[in-house]
Formats: structure tokens, sequence, C-alpha cells
């Protein structure tokens, strides 16, 4: 018996199994009945022995049939995979890598010198940024429709995400001119408790806790005097008095345009800026790729 059976013919041969009818086995597979029914008599020659039992009443399966199509199934699963695999690789070297932010990453030229490094390996690649409010505090992550993305710590389902950290910054509190506290060189924490804050959108979770310094108020609630979910949000809440809020150090310049300013703050942990994917995503080429880039780029392994 030979064994050089093309994967056609199972497929053909597993539809009438699960169909027990040539007629709807051919519809489903849009194909002619004759033609169905003549490949299928071609494999039980090559096999030497018959598959399906035909008369009057219908189509069953043989008892080689029965042995055959457990086997055939998952030759045709395998197959299935193989071939999802290599269009997986094939599409990977010329498709498009989604790069999602809330906040633009201005550290010293870090996104062009990415950028510069990934596409000298991958000049095919396209890289596409999608720039998300803060509503999203996964910048895409989360429902698909960014491939990797820069964002601070934590996430909300932090266990479904890897990451490279890209910069670990001390907290600077920024608030208006007209504020008192910005005649000091350095504001300490227990001076801010009273302080109305800018929050986040209650959708980002622990990064609005962790914005607000809860782990630093020894339980005390903070005041709230408004939400934000852009850059440009903030900086009107601050200039209008709403509040005060903590800011990376590295992300100061995007608020200090006029009318307000930033102190550093004595007290709280320094923040996390990560480059971060799905921790399914992690074998894909240009996500793995991506990120070897950015741990060049920053000096990080």
């Amino acid at each position: 018996m030979t064994l050089d059976v093309h994967v056609r013919d199972l497929r053909y041969f597993v539809a009438v199994a699960e169909e027990l009818h040539f007629t709807r086995a051919a519809e489903r597979l849009y194909v002619s009945q004759p033609a169905l029914s003549k490949q299928v008599r071609a494999l039980e020659r090559q096999l030497g022995i018959e598959l399906f039992r035909r008369d009057r009443h219908g189509v069953a399966l043989t008892d080689a049939g029965t042995a055959l199509l457990s086997h055939a199934r998952r030759v045709l699963a395998d197959w299935a995979e193989g071939a999802a695999a290599v269009e997986a690789a094939r599409a990977a070297q010329h498709s498009t890598l989604v790069v999602g932010m809330s906040t633009s990453p201005v550290r010293g030229g870090l996104l062009p010198a990415i950028r510069s490094r990934f596409t000298a390996a991958h000049p095919e690649a396209v890289i596409r940024l999608r720039q998300v409010n803060w509503e999203d505090p996964s910048a895409g992550l989360a429902d698909g429709a960014a491939d990797v993305a820069f964002v601070w710590l934590p996430l909300p389902g932090q266990e479904r995400y890897d990451w490279t950290v890209v910069a670990e910054e001390p907290l600077m509190v920024a608030l208006p001119d007209t504020h008192p506290l910005s005649d000091r060189t350095e504001v300490d924490f227990t001076d801010l408790l009273d302080e109305p804050f800018l929050a986040l959108p209650k959708s980002t979770g622990p990064l609005r806790d962790y914005w607000l310094a809860l782990d630093a108020r020894d339980g005390r609630p903070p005041r709230i005097g408004a939400e934000i979910a852009s850059t440009e949000e903030t900086y009107e809440a601050l200039t209008a008095g709403l509040g005060v809020c903590l800011v990376a150090a590295g992300n100061v310049p995007l608020l200090t345009l006029g009318g307000v300013t930033a102190r550093p703050v004595r007290g709280l942990t320094p923040s996390r800026y990560v480059l971060a994917w799905r921790r399914e995503d992690g074998r894909r080429p240009l996500v793995r790729e991506y990120a070897e880039a950015c741990r060049r780029v920053t000096g990080r392994s």
C-alpha cells in the first residue's frame, strides 16, 4: 500500500465521512459530486480497501474508514497549523507593526533611534504609530489595536503582558506658577496630601491609583479636582487651577509650556515607563525584533 496520499484526498474523505452524503459533501467542498466520487474511489484504490459502504439506504463508513477518520482529521489539523505558521512567518516579514502610545516618548530621540535600528534589520516592515487617550492605559494592547506599546506601569491585567523597561524616572509635581508651593525647589509629598489632584479616568484602575500616590497617603483618600485623559487636558486643568498632578521627570517638558511649573517630590517611588506586548505575541518576529531594538537603544537587558 502506498502512503503517498494528497492532503486534498484526505480533506475529501473527511467531508464525506462527516456528511455521510456525497452531494452535501460536494457542496461543502465547492466541487461537483461526480468529481468528489471519482476522487474518493481513487483514494480507495490507492489504499486497497473500501472506506465507504454505498447502497440504496445511503452512505456509511466501513471499519477501515472509521479507523482512518481520526488520523485523517489529525493530519489535516497538523497541516492547517503548519500552513498557518508559514503564513505567519511570511506575513511577519512584510507586515505592519502597530506601536501604541498615550504620551509621546520624547526622551532623547527614543522613537527615531528605535525605528532606525529596527528598519535597518527589517527594511520591508512598516511601523505605524497609534496615539490613544489615557482612558486605555494599555495604549491599544488590551483590544489588539496595537502590537507593542509604550505604557506606564502598573497596567490593568498586568499578568497578560511582558515588557522591557524604557526609563525609570523620579516623580515631580506639576502645578500652576501661582501656586504657593511653586517657590520651593523641592516638595515633600506630605505637603500635597490636602491638594486637589488631577486624576486619570477610573477605567485605568491601578494606574490611576499610582499617579494619585495612594500608597503614600496612609489611607487618606485623595481630593480629585478633575479627571484628565490627555496631555492637553492636563495642561488646561493645571492652568485653570483645578488641581496639581504628579508627572514623570521625562514628561515635564510636555506640561511646562507657560503658566505651569514642576518641582521634584520627596517620598515617592520612581515611575516606570516600558515597551510592552501581549505575552502570547512574544515570539512574533517583528514584536521580538522591535523589543530588541528598544533594549539596545536604551542599554537595558
